[in-house]
C-alpha cells in the first residue's frame, strides 16, 4: 500500500490521463487509469476515447499484463459494471487480480452509480473513495450535469471592458480581447460540444464560431443561433459554411421563405412556440442531439436570459484594460436582472488569471 503522497500522486496522474480525452469522449465521461504493481511501479496507463471504444481501465490492464496482479488501480471515475459496447470494467479489474481500487468519485450515471464499487467490494477488492474528489468533479462537470440535471452543461463566456461594456453601441462589432485571451477562448471552445449566440450578435459580428485550437475533436463544434426575427444574413459566414459545420437556428418566426432559404443552405431550423426565448426548450432540443455542453458567447440579452432563468453552470468574464463608458454602450449581461442585491447571482470557487493584458475571472453560481 502506497503512502498518502503516492496515492494523491497516482490519482492526479489518472485525472491528467482523463483530461487528455477532452473533445474526444462526449457525451461520455473523461476517464483515465493508472495501474501500480504490488512492488510500487507504474505498469499500465490508459485514456478513454469514444472512437477507440476500449475503456481506460482495459487499456491500462493490457499494458500491465500479469504485473497487475496484487496491484492497485487508480481511476478518475467509478468503473462501470454493466454490459454496453464493452464488457464491465469491474470484471476486468477483478479478473486481473487487482487488490485495491482508488477512485475520487462515483459515476452519476444511474446505470453505474455505486454499483461498480459494490461489485468490486463483493469480490474482495479494497475500494478507496474521495481522494481529489473536487478536482475529479470539476474535470467531469459536463458529464455530471448531463446526468444530474438532465440537460447540457451551460458555460457563459463574455469579453468586456473593465466597466462591463461589450461594445460602443448595439450596431458595432468591437474586438476587445488581446491575442493571448483569444487563444484561451479557442481552448475553451475545444472543451464544448456547442457554441451559442443570439441573432443580433450573429448579424453584427458575422462570426465563424469555430474551434481553431488545432486540437483533435471527435465531433465538430455545433453552432447555435437564437434568432426569433431570423435576421441571420444568407451571405453570413455561419450560413455559407453550414454545409460543412453543423448550424442550428432556433426561432418562432413565421417567415417561411427565409426558413426555406436557410434550410436549403444546410442550416437546421428548429421552431419553438417561444423560439429562442424558451431557453429550457432549447437545451432540451440540444440534449436530444447528444450535445453535452454549451458555451454561450452572447450577446447581452442572451446572457441576461440565461442568468435570469438560472440556467448557467459556469461563468467566465474576460476583461480588457479598457474603459468604454457611455449610456448607450451595451453591458455584458442584460435581461431583467436582480430585484435586489440579495437576489443577485452569487459565485463561488472563483479563479482569476492574467491573459496578456486581459484578466480572466471564472466562477460557479451558487445555485449550480
Amino acid at each position: 500500500m502506497g503512502s498518502a503522497g503516492e496515492i494523491v500522486e497516482y490519482t492526479r496522474r489518472a485525472l491528467d490521463l482523463a483530461e487528455a480525452g477532452v473533445g474526444l469522449v462526449s457525451p461520455n465521461p473523461l476517464v483515465g487509469c493508472v495501474i501500480v504493481s504490488a512492488d510500487g511501479e507504474v505498469v499500465g496507463e490508459g485514456t478513454y476515447t469514444l472512437d477507440g471504444v476500449v475503456h481506460a481501465e482495459a487499456i491500462a490492464l493490457e499494458q500491465a499484463g500479469e504485473r497487475a496482479r496484487g496491484g492497485t488501480a487508480y481511476a478518475s471515475l467509478e468503473p462501470h459494471d454493466h454490459h454496453n459496447k464493452t464488457p464491465p470494467c469491474t470484471e476486468a479489474l477483478i479478473n486481473a487480480g487487482i487488490k485495491r481500487v482508488v477512485c475520487p468519485i462515483e459515476d452519476p450515471n444511474p446505470l453505474v452509480s455505486g454499483r461498480g464499487f459494490a461489485h468490486l467490494r463483493s469480490a474482495g477488492i479494497e475500494v478507496v473513495i474521495g481522494i481529489l474528489a473536487e478536482e475529479a468533479e470539476r474535470l467531469n462537470e459536463k458529464f455530471i450535469c448531463w446526468h444530474t440535471k438532465q440537460r447540457p452543461f451551460v458555460h457563459l463566456k463574455m469579453a468586456m471592458s473593465l466597466d462591463g461594456r461589450i461594445s460602443v453601441d448595439d450596431s458595432v462589432s468591437t474586438a476587445l480581447s488581446g491575442d493571448v485571451a483569444r487563444e484561451r477562448v479557442q481552448d475553451l471552445r475545444h472543451e464544448y460540444d456547442a457554441i451559442l449566440i443570439g441573432g443580433n450578435t450573429a448579424a453584427v459580428d458575422n462570426p465563424s464560431l469555430t474551434d481553431r485550437s488545432g486540437k483533435l475533436r471527435r465531433r465538430p463544434l455545433v453552432r447555435v443561433v437564437l434568432d426569433n426575427r431570423l435576421q441571420l444574413p444568407l451571405n453570413s459566414s455561419l450560413v455559407t459554411t453550414a454545409g460543412e459545420v453543423p448550424t442550428i437556428v432556433f426561432t418562432n418566426s413565421r417567415d417561411a421563405g427565409k426558413k426555406a432559404k436557410l434550410q436549403t443552405r444546410g442550416v437546421e431550423v428548429i421552431e419553438l412556440e417561444m423560439g429562442g426565448r424558451d431557453l429550457a426548450g432549447v437545451l432540451e432540443e440540444l440534449k436530444k442531439r447528444e450535445i453535452q455542453s454549451v458555451l454561450v458567447e452572447g450577446g447581452t440579452e442572451i446572457a441576461g436570459g440565461f442568468c435570469d432563468a438560472r440556467l448557467i453552470d459556469k461563468i467566465t468574464f474576460i476583461a480588457a484594460p479598457l474603459i468604454i463608458g457611455g449610456r448607450e454602450a451595451p453591458t455584458a449581461v442584460g435581461g431583467a436582472g436582480a430585484d435586489s442585491i440579495a437576489d443577485a447571482m452569487k459565485l463561488r470557487r472563483m479563479s482569476i488569471s492574467q491573459l496578456g493584458d486581459d484578466i480572466e475571472i471564472t466562477g460557479y453560481p451558487t445555485e449550480a
